[in-house]
């Protein structure tokens, strides 16, 4: 695969229609971008396409990129920073798989995870997609709260059931719903820093397809650290804007938003009560962008 002027890597390989097109947002990681690029490269069973929307302004992913050039068709779009939504709004223009999936670029594949969510959606043709559980390493629930039970994703349990890198949704699906909210999710310019996954999948749900959550399969994704600086605090704001923000849009019920109010707002009293002033900045925080997001208008 060879760089074009457009800064897209041609598959020299024969066409083919991938099961998979995964498409992958990336900018300021090279070494968990690489750690993802191993585990696809022990994706046995199943092909896919990786769509690389790359915001950097070196070449740090080109050797990587290059190095697996034989394995899989990749497509190397560079882009001025366009926020993860964009990106991703960008990579799905190139997809030509039959099921779509949305990895981050710090989270990485369980060994034959592919061809089990391929297997899984080709024996359920009623389902039009698959979101599962994130896992660190060690094997520990990771990046969130997930549910224990599996069942089809609804609308007050969606935020348990699924992130955008555990989602895997038939081409129709994404045909259909069309791009992410760029106003939504990290990078964007906008204080909404998170919310698009869910944002995607309560519209997907919306829309009237049916999607399973399984529990028993997951993709890893490391536990953010619990250091509770400056710079986590103002992003515990803008992810809990995000929040607030879709929770608005959707028109939850008044008793989910109070409930998801009064949570940090309890985490914050507690953790004044244990005299742990850092933990009790980052509930206040998560609570008061919560609040901003469910009070701005919606334009």
């Amino acid at each position: 695969m060879i760089a074009n002027t457009a800064g897209i890597l041609e598959a020299s390989q024969p066409e083919r229609r991938s099961q998979f097109s995964l498409v992958l947002a990336t900018v300021g990681r090279t070494h968990e971008v690489e750690r993802l690029l191993c585990s696809l490269d022990r994706q046995e069973g199943a092909t896919f396409e990786l769509i690389v929307v790359d915001q950097n302004t070196d070449d740090r992913l080109v050797p990587y990129l290059e190095s697996r050039k034989n394995r899989y068709p990749i497509q190397h779009l560079r882009r001025d920073r366009c926020g993860a939504s964009g990106a991703r709004n960008i990579g799905l223009r190139y997809v030509s798989g039959d099921i779509v999936a949305f990895p981050d670029d710090d989270c990485w594949y369980p060994d034959g995870l592919l061809e089990t969510v391929n297997r899984v959606i080709a024996q359920n043709p009623c389902w039009d997609g698959v979101t599962c559980m994130s896992r660190d390493a060690k094997g520990a629930v990771s990046n969130g709260r997930f549910a224990e039970d599996e069942g089809f994703v609804n609308f007050l349990a969606a935020w348990a059931q699924a992130i955008e890198y555990t989602m895997f949704f038939r081409r129709a699906v994404v045909d259909a719903v069309g791009p992410f909210d760029d106003e939504l999710g990290v990078g964007g310019c906008t204080p909404f820093g998170s919310g698009e996954g869910t944002d995607y999948l309560l519209r997907v749900i919306g829309t009237g397809f049916r999607i399973y959550y399984r529990p028993a399969l997951f993709v890893h994704h490391p536990n953010p650290y619990a250091v509770y600086d400056r710079r986590t605090i103002r992003k515990a704001r803008s992810y809990g804007a995000g929040m607030g923000r879709v929770v608005r849009r959707h028109a939850y019920p008044v008793w989910f938003k109070l409930r998801m109010l009064a949570r940090p707002l309890a985490g914050a009293l507690l953790s004044v009560a244990t005299l742990k002033p850092g933990k009790a900045m980052f509930h206040l925080s998560t609570f008061l962008g919560r609040l901003r997001g469910l009070l701005d208008p919606i334009t």
